[in-house]
Formats: C-alpha cells, sequence, structure tokens
C-alpha cells in the first residue's frame, strides 16, 4: 500500500475518481500540506508545477493505502510527462507529519509564474481535463505512458472540441437521452487523429428504434479555416500543401490549393486560430473575420468541425509564412484574382470543400466586402 500527496490536478477529486476508476467515497483522503514547497502555473499550459521555495507551503490531498493497481493506474496517467514519485513529509491539519510521496517534475522541466488556484482552474479547464482523461484511461493497459503523452495535445483538442459539441444548442425535434442508445463504445485507435466505435440504435422517422448498428468515426478537432482577400485588390491568397490523407487514397494531385487552415487549441476561439494561422501559414495580418460557415466537411465519418471565414487582408503586404517546421508543414502561397478564383470553381479545378465553400460565399458579398475601396 502507498501514501500520496496531490498537489495540482489530481486534487480535483472527479479527476482522481476517473483515473484510479472506482468513487472517491472508497478513497481514504484528507487535507495536508508540503512546507517548503509552492504549486505554481507552468507557462502556457493549464496545470502546475510544485517546486521547492522557501517560505511557501504547497496545499493539496493525502489519499492513503492505495493499491498497487491504484499506483499503476496513476503512473499510467502521470509517467510520460517526466514526472517521478519522491518521499517526503507532510503536515496535517492537527499539526502531526505524515510520510507520503510526491509526483515531482524532472528539474527544469518547466517554466513557472503565479501561484496555482485549484478553483479557478477547475472552472475553466476541470471539464476539459476529465473529457482527456476519459481518452487517456480508455488506452490504459494497450498503450504505453510515453505514447499517450506523445498524443496528449491531440487529445486536449479532441476534448475541447466535444465540449463545443455539447455547448450547441440542442436539437428541438430530437430528445438525445431517449431517441439515442448506446450499447458499447470503443476508442479503437489513438494517434493525431484517432478512431472511436460505437453500437447503437437511433430513432427512426417512423418512431420507432433501428437495429443495432455498428458506426465507426475518425475523430478530430476544432478547425479555423480563412480565405485572405483583399476587396481594394480583388485578389485572393491560396496555400499550397502535401496532403497525405489525399494520397493514401488513391488521389494523383495530393499537393492541394486550399484557404489557410489549422486546429484551434483548447482555450482559443476559432476567430483568434484564424488569424494565428494567417500569420503562421501565409505571413499575413488579416484586418478583420467575415463568418462564412460553421459545419461539418464530412458528417459520415469525420467528427471535425470547421469554421470558415474571409479575412480582410491588405496583399501587398505578405511577410514569412510558410508554416511551422516544427510540425512539418511545407507550405507556398499564390495570389491569384477574384475572376480567376472563380473560374477555377466553375472548372472545378480545387478539390477542398472550405475552399470551394468560402469562394461561393464570396461570390455573393464581394460587392458589399468592396464597397469603399475600388
Amino acid at each position: 500500500m502507498a501514501d500520496l500527496f496531490f498537489f495540482g490536478t489530481l486534487r480535483h477529486i472527479p479527476l482522481l475518481e476517473l483515473v484510479l476508476g472506482r468513487s472517491g467515497d472508497a478513497l481514504k483522503a484528507r487535507s495536508a500540506q508540503l512546507p517548503g514547497h509552492g504549486v505554481y502555473q507552468v507557462v502556457g499550459q493549464p496545470f502546475p508545477a510544485i517546486e521547492e521555495r522557501q517560505g511557501a507551503t504547497a496545499d493539496g490531498v493525502l489519499v492513503q493505502d492505495l493499491s498497487a493497481a491504484d499506483l499503476d493506474a496513476l503512473n499510467f496517467y502521470e509517467g510520460g510527462f517526466g514526472y517521478e514519485l519522491k518521499p517526503v513529509a507532510v503536515r496535517l491539519a492537527d499539526g502531526s507529519y505524515a510520510e507520503a510521496e510526491v509526483y515531482f517534475p524532472e528539474p527544469g522541466m518547466w517554466q513557472t509564474a503565479e501561484p496555482w488556484d485549484l478553483e479557478a482552474w477547475a472552472a475553466e479547464w476541470g471539464a476539459l481535463s476529465l473529457r482527456a482523461a476519459e481518452e487517456v484511461m480508455a488506452y490504459y493497459g494497450r498503450k504505453s505512458a510515453e505514447e499517450i503523452a506523445e498524443s496528449f495535445p491531440a487529445i486536449r483538442r479532441r476534448a475541447a472540441s466535444w465540449l463545443a459539441g455539447q455547448a450547441r444548442p440542442a436539437d428541438p425535434e430530437h430528445n438525445l437521452t431517449k431517441d439515442v442508445i448506446v450499447h458499447s463504445h470503443t476508442r479503437a485507435y489513438l494517434n493525431f487523429f484517432a478512431m472511436e466505435e460505437m453500437e447503437l440504435q437511433f430513432r427512426r422517422y417512423d418512431g420507432s428504434m433501428s437495429p443495432v448498428v455498428h458506426r465507426s468515426a475518425a475523430t478530430a478537432a476544432l478547425a479555423s479555416v480563412v480565405l485572405p482577400y483583399d476587396p481594394k485588390r480583388d485578389q485572393v491568397l491560396l496555400v499550397e500543401q502535401f496532403r497525405a490523407p489525399v494520397y493514401i487514397s488513391g488521389d494523383s494531385r495530393p499537393w492541394m490549393w486550399e484557404p489557410v487552415a489549422g486546429l484551434v487549441d483548447p482555450g482559443e476561439t476559432p476567430e483568434q486560430a484564424a488569424v494565428r494561422e494567417a500569420q503562421e501559414e501565409a505571413g499575413i495580418s488579416v484586418q478583420r473575420l467575415e463568418p462564412v460557415a460553421q459545419v461539418y466537411p464530412s458528417s459520415g465519418s469525420l467528427t471535425e468541425f470547421v469554421h470558415i471565414f474571409i479575412g480582410i487582408a491588405d496583399l501587398s503586404d505578405v511577410s514569412g509564412g510558410g508554416g511551422l517546421a516544427g510540425e512539418g508543414e511545407d507550405i507556398r502561397s499564390r495570389i491569384i484574382s477574384y475572376d480567376a478564383l472563380m473560374e477555377g470553381i466553375d472548372a472545378q479545378t480545387y478539390q477542398d470543400m472550405p475552399l470551394v465553400t468560402a469562394a461561393l460565399w464570396l461570390s455573393r458579398h464581394r460587392e458589399r466586402l468592396r464597397a469603399g475601396h475600388s
């Protein structure tokens, strides 16, 4: 049996319950403190780190009598992120001390900032962390902790996308608690994308329930797409890059002309992602965004939900771009006239659906956007 002191996100009992796979009521847990240490926000991340700091005190929870199976689950959840258990003496509410172990990060692993606040974290990141942990723990016993850590940014993006879907207005014609019955849910594959499978029934239009059907979905995150448009010059900017899925499909033209596009990071709005991606991929400073559509590009197979924009920009001032080498991007751009764009649309030259969608929207709103610029 082992006694652990939790100082960070695992102080959030619903998260600890999920990782351990059992109720917090069954845990022998009580408040404790670790003198000479502080808990601080990690810069650029939604979690804290613990550090030795003279005069500081780290608040936390002491969980005693954890089993070998509990430790194995905790090591799986924490182990891929460079944490290691070390012995400490924690102070209890009555002033006595107890021996325990703490997950410490590798020295110098994180840059920290202000003291961390559990309640503020739970309000902003608690739901996302629980959803991400569900996916992580679904691979317990099937993946290594290191493999999970490698995929964790994508897991967090998928969690944020799922929460965004939950927040959209409900279908007034269907009650999901009665009109869909899930018999099994399997997370079958994990990488940058993932694959989930369900056996389910759904309400048919005659009021009866369908037979149990097996369905799969490639799960992806929220994405933003922005077609840069210069209303003064009546020009658009397209980017071209190699698309492995198109090549894998057997298509002989895997280099695709597209709008600027990228994934929405957790804590980021689709608008912020669009502006960021325009700078990273094309070297463009977007002046304002015109919303085009919010759509599933392939609702029969892919969970990706795409926010499409027209980005008003000065295309005489393009600098940088090309994508991020660290993400394996190799991107070139081209500025063409509106007429050339629409000729390509009519000739079905372009294969990227968000580009076609944005171009057709632009054809309806072009005169409004150009007013005062001609």
